[in-house]
């Protein structure tokens, strides 16, 4: 694969990043994807502008915005809050669509500028649930987007059996551990780096972080 192109669907956080090195050791060039969807915190925007700068990759920014009109939840509106979900109901952080149309749309883009990986950092071990981040979704998007287009895209995804502990452990065997841990945006509150350390996204990082800090005989 080192001959060939890759698009990487980039949010700034912590597994898309830990994907975006993954993909910069495996292909011989690499794009990012970010889409603007009037989230909840711009700050997330700039945060991938700025890793995508500094790691020297072309970088794309998306307007998404008709999706939050679509899809009020706490990800798009101040005034919902992050809820984990309740009696198998999905987390109030879910957005319906989002992976769909950020993947179809990242599809579009990748047969523009010749690139026939696409890579997401979706996991099915350390998740909230969401559908769209289970592996038969992704099997099933990959067969629909080949066949729209009448190409071979292939949509890797590194994460998918790793839980939060193995992502951390990943990003370590991909000499990033400390640049992930000190830049990117996990956070639901908009904190850079270990976050808030109370919603959801901060207690499952923390939770991992800890895990393979312990394995790692740090702690």
């Amino acid at each position: 694969m080192k001959n060939e192109k890759a698009l990487i669907v980039f949010s700034g956080g912590q597994d898309s990043t830990t994907c975006l090195y993954w993909a910069l050791e495996r292909f011989k060039e690499v794009e990012a994807v970010t889409f603007n969807y009037n989230q909840r915190h711009k700050l997330e925007i700039e945060c991938a502008q700025n890793i995508a700068k500094e790691l020297g990759v072309n970088h794309h920014i998306l307007d998404m915005s008709l999706l939050n009109q679509l899809a009020p939840n706490a990800l798009t509106r101040q005034d919902i809050e992050v809820e984990d979900g309740e009696d198998g109901e999905l987390p109030s952080t879910f957005v319906p669509g989002r992976n769909l149309l950020f993947l179809s749309f990242a599809g579009v883009l990748a047969s523009q500028i010749n690139a026939k990986h696409i890579v997401t950092g979706v996991c099915e071990t350390d998740f909230s649930g969401y559908p769209d981040c289970k592996d038969v979704f992704i099997k099933s998007l990959n067969v629909t987007l080949n066949l729209s287009m009448d190409t071979s895209f292939v949509i890797h995804t590194p994460l998918m059996w790793l839980d939060k502990a193995e992502t951390w452990k990943l990003a370590d065997e991909l000499n990033a551990f400390d640049y992930i841990r000190k830049n990117t945006l996990t956070c639901y509150n908009g904190i850079i780096a270990d976050g808030c350390g109370e919603c959801p996204a901060c207690l499952l990082r923390k939770k991992g972080l800890e895990e393979y800090l312990m394995e790692r005989g740090d702690l």
